[in-house]
């Protein structure tokens, strides 16, 4: 009796061992990503709008209908990115993930406190780079540590109703991702 219950012990602590490798190694050998399945459609370092979600084709999963939706699928290999997205009447956030889907920095209309969302998108090398100015301090400029050189930026302006969803795809029309020409001096 006792062999079978070290035998199902020894097959349950190998299957779990199985399963967290498998777990942690398949998101990094997986070749459709979020990142290369817009790459036909979304240029790099430019603003994309999302087509609105449907059953028979989502681009990212778990989009919400209620959202409008747009991409920038960076590289910060060309210098740093300056991020301007206007705001939404109802709610606006920005997401920032790595190349390989991990999330590392989001903000909202409530925290941005302006009329638009406005940061600069730089790698640790490229801000350590940045002149100090006195005169400019760390409240005027909201400046974002990437990771990896390459990822996605997700914009999302919810529409609380229907008829409100051409004004927040409006919005997200307006936002800009490109290179900082300032931030590279």
């Amino acid at each position: 009796m006792i062999r079978w219950l070290l035998w199902l012990l020894a097959g349950t602590l190998l299957g779990g061992i199985v399963h967290l490798v498998a777990v942690l190694i398949l998101p990094r050998t997986a070749t459709q990503d979020a990142y290369s399945r817009l790459a036909p459609t979304a240029p790099v370092n430019v603003v994309t709008p999302l087509p609105e979600p449907t059953p028979q084709n989502v681009v990212i999963p778990f989009m919400d209908p209620a959202f409008a939706s747009a991409v920038c699928r960076y590289d910060l290999s060309s210098g740093p990115i300056k991020l301007v997205a206007p705001l939404s009447p109802a709610y606006t956030s920005v997401s920032f993930y790595t190349r390989r889907g991990v999330a590392y920095y989001a903000i909202n209309d409530r925290s941005a406190g302006r009329r638009q969302i406005e940061l600069q998108l730089m790698t640790a090398e490229q801000r350590s780079d940045l002149p100090e100015d006195e005169d400019v301090t760390a409240a005027d400029r909201l400046i974002v540590e990437s990771p990896s050189n390459t990822g996605l930026i997700v914009l999302r302006a919810l529409a609380p109703e229907p008829g409100l969803m051409p004004i927040a795809r409006a919005a997200l029309n307006r936002a800009s991702c490109k290179v900082d020409a300032v931030a590279e001096r």
